[in-house]
């Protein structure tokens, strides 16, 4: 009799400690990302139609193309934009008048586009195919394939964006602002400053060109 009230004493005493655990296990469940209503989207990117196109297909080749862009991705980038982190001229306080829902919103609607994918140059397509696919070990270069895909669709789940059918033009002043440590403001950027300091202005014009009509 003594030894059972002496073992159901110790399960009183240790079950605080377990439902604790328990709480504490609960709490570090990775939450699901926020995200954006497209359809909402679709009223606040009229801004943005004059650069990356009135559904995020750019025109022109120094603004990158939006559409189908990682929602995950899209919304870093304009929340780095608005709060001052990554700085693009041309966007300076275009959305100072948007709080981060608008924003979410406005991944989500560029993300439900269908991107455009433009036809490659064939003059430099090998070496982009090469430097894209097996990166180069000579300099260290990994194979874009790793964070971007092999049909370059990034990775949502890790925050890897689009590569497919981007403009190369803007591909070309990425990469080089990567080189030159312009762009490159949180851990990622931080990588891609690595990667990007090791390829020669022929690979980056030749990845770029081979992306561009990546699909």
């Amino acid at each position: 009799m003594i030894k059972k009230l002496i073992f159901s004493a110790f399960i009183l005493l240790l079950a605080p400690l377990f439902y604790a655990a328990s709480d504490s296990g609960a709490s570090k469940v990775a939450k699901a990302p926020l995200r954006g209503d497209p359809i909402s989207g679709e009223g606040k990117v009229m801004v943005c139609a004059g650069c990356h196109g009135v559904d995020g297909n750019s025109v022109v080749g120094q603004w990158p193309t939006l559409a189908g862009q990682r929602e995950s991705y899209l919304f870093d980038q304009l929340e780095h934009i608005k709060d001052g982190e990554r700085v693009i001229a041309s966007m300076m306080g275009l959305l100072d008048a948007y709080d981060y829902d608008d924003l979410r919103d406005m991944a989500a609607y560029y993300a439900a586009q269908k991107v455009k994918v433009g036809q490659a140059d064939k003059s430099n397509l090998a070496l982009g195919e090469k430097i894209y696919r097996a990166g180069n070990l000579n300099s260290g270069v990994p194979a874009c394939t790793g964070c971007h895909g092999a049909k370059g669709k990034g990775i949502e789940s890790a925050g890897y964006p689009m590569l497919s059918g981007q403009k190369a033009e803007y591909v070309v002043t990425s990469l080089v602002a990567y080189q030159s440590g312009q762009r490159g403001h949180d851990s990622k950027g931080k990588s891609m400053q690595g990667i990007a300091a090791r390829l020669t202005l022929e690979e980056i014009q030749a990845v770029a060109n081979y992306v561009s009509g990546l699909y």
